[in-house]
């Protein structure tokens, strides 16, 4: 099999143990005669498989034990909407927006009450984090929101402000589980499990429990936390499969040494990309040096011109995916966790030859 490797923002690469792994035990999963994706959700075996993913889960984040982890449907994009629904009640609520994804929260949440833009970095090109002190914030806000890591844009900060009370609401999901994070700093985190965790389907959702009292008594039991909590997240039926294969890479996480070891990973993978691309005058990232994510890096060639022939030769490279996000263009390199250091070390071996081939 040709070695490629893959670098889609999402849905997005897995390790590779895991999916052996998921593999082998497709048909038979532990001698019980049955795959994961036939399993009765209130059965033994599943409830075993989802209780010791909330059990690894919780050791990988260090979550409190007055959090809540729910395993819910819907994606991201769904919780836009399931937070308002939750949290707001007739009150109001602040909004930072720093790309794509927390920009389009706002759109889905303003169908459910006052939202307010306390800063934006739209006016700039989303290329960073509004300094925090130029933050409007309200002190009576049901709560702030904003995303820790803009998949398209490539902006990721992890400082958390203060907000003088009012609960942090965090869309973290395309870094969540790649850099330690103190849990009891937000009052809410939520994530599509697409892009760092394991198949589409699947959205997390870690909330602190006094929370849980809030929701507006016209929200859906489906989308209703505190009723999804009191059930084990099985108010319906769950995502089975994907919470199976997001338990496998808790797993695999686990094995690597957690989160903290990942980290180092991270950093070094990201430290590749970004210096090859401050010392080329080819390409260029657009994004501050203090708010570059780790593991979404957009680049564009400064011959735009070449970028059908440079996404051509990357696949023919066996380096996919690449392409930037239809919105914004140019490319794009997703280096999720999942992502071997063997791979950036080719996608920059790749771009050194077409730069040198162009120029």
């Amino acid at each position: 099999m040709k070695q490629i490797f893959n670098f889609s923002a999402g849905p997005a690469v897995l390790p590779k143990p895991v999916l052996a792994r998921a593999q082998a035990e497709m048909l038979d999963w532990h001698g019980s005669g049955m795959s994961v994706m036939e399993m009765s959700h209130r059965g033994k075996e599943f409830t075993g498989i989802l209780e010791k993913a909330e059990a690894d889960l919780r050791q990988l984040l260090a979550i409190p034990a007055n959090y809540k982890v729910l395993f819910l449907q819907g994606g991201a994009i769904g919780e836009n909407a399931i937070i308002p629904m939750n949290l707001l009640n007739g009150r109001a609520a602040d909004y930072v927006v720093t790309g794509s994804w927390s920009k389009r929260s706002v759109q889905d949440a303003r169908a459910y009450g006052q939202i307010n833009i306390a800063a934006s970095a739209e006016a700039g090109g989303f290329t960073h984090v509004p300094a925090f002190a130029d933050w409007q914030l309200n002190k009576d806000a049901a709560y702030v929101h904003y995303c820790t890591n803009e998949t398209i844009n490539g902006v990721e900060f992890v400082e958390v402000p203060e907000t003088y009370g009012v609960p942090v609401v965090a869309d973290m999901s395309s870094h969540i589980l790649s850099r330690p994070i103190d849990v009891s700093k937000y009052g809410v985190i939520y994530g599509g499990a697409q892009k760092n965790i394991g198949p589409a389907g699947l959205c997390l959702v870690i909330v602190r429990e006094d929370l849980l009292e809030q929701a507006s008594p016209l929200t859906p039991a489906v989308f209703h936390w505190k009723t999804q909590a009191e059930n084990q997240s099985m108010i319906n039926t769950p995502p089975t499969y994907s919470i199976y294969i997001a338990g496998l890479v808790f797993e695999w996480l686990l094995a690597q040494g957690g989160v903290e070891a990942i980290e180092k990973v991270n950093i070094a993978k990201a430290n590749l990309l970004y210096d090859y691309l401050d010392q080329t005058d080819f390409y260029y990232n657009p994004i501050q040096p203090a708010f570059r994510s780790r593991m979404n890096i957009p680049f564009r060639l400064q011959d735009e011109a070449l970028n059908d022939a440079f996404l051509k030769a990357a696949d023919a490279r066996g380096l996919l995916q690449l392409k930037g996000h239809r919105s914004v263009g140019g490319m794009r390199a997703s280096i999720y966790n999942a992502m071997p250091v063997e791979g950036v070390k080719a996608l920059v071996a790749f771009m050194q030859e077409f730069e040198k081939n162009n120029s």
